[in-house]
């Protein structure tokens, strides 16, 4: 494995298992979604608002080929919505020494998790109680999951520390 792509629901731990990930490796970790603000120079809820999600999700396609094409080892981070997008998570499982792994979360405990960041979360922030982002997860995660089970390796997160999650990933 060359390359580590982690994809998941928002909240189930992505880009904190990339970051100690790639320390353990001794690999570069990317946030794609940092990667993204930084080559726009916006945020991505800038970029939502300004330019559509049509033109971020374009653009976030295009940057994925780029980490993609790029041989260089690493650990990568995606957003909870790029591998069900484009053909992006076919991109993801036929691009070489590439491994995918989906980083699985209950509705409850991500409701719990997502409940207290929910202001950092413009998609979230509309939301007032933990049962009404309970039903929300709980239909988005539905409507993702056809994109995320196609992962061959999946580690469920659900009370388990960083570390337990990350000899699961290492085994």
């Amino acid at each position: 494995m060359q390359q580590l792509y982690l994809i998941g629901y928002m909240g189930t731990g992505k880009s904190t298992l990339g970051k100690e990930l790639s320390k353990r490796l001794g690999i570069p970790f990317t946030d794609l979604d940092a990667y993204i603000e930084a080559e726009e120079k916006a945020s991505i809820s800038e970029l939502f608002h300004t330019k559509g999600e049509l033109y971020f999700r374009n653009q976030e396609h295009q940057y994925l080929k780029e980490l993609l094409e790029s041989s260089t080892p690493k650990v990568v981070a995606l957003g909870g919505g790029t591998p069900c997008y484009h053909n992006n998570m076919d991109l993801l499982l036929n691009a070489s020494q590439c491994e995918v792994v989906y980083l699985n979360g209950s509705v409850s405990f991500l409701s719990k998790r997502l409940f207290k960041e929910k202001a950092k979360r413009p998609i979230l922030s509309h939301i007032q109680t933990e049962e009404e982002l309970q039903e929300f997860v709980g239909k988005h995660l539905f409507e993702r999951l056809p994109f995320y089970q196609k992962a061959p390796k999946h580690i469920t997160i659900d009370s388990k520390s960083v570390e337990v999650l990350i000899e699961e990933l290492l085994n």
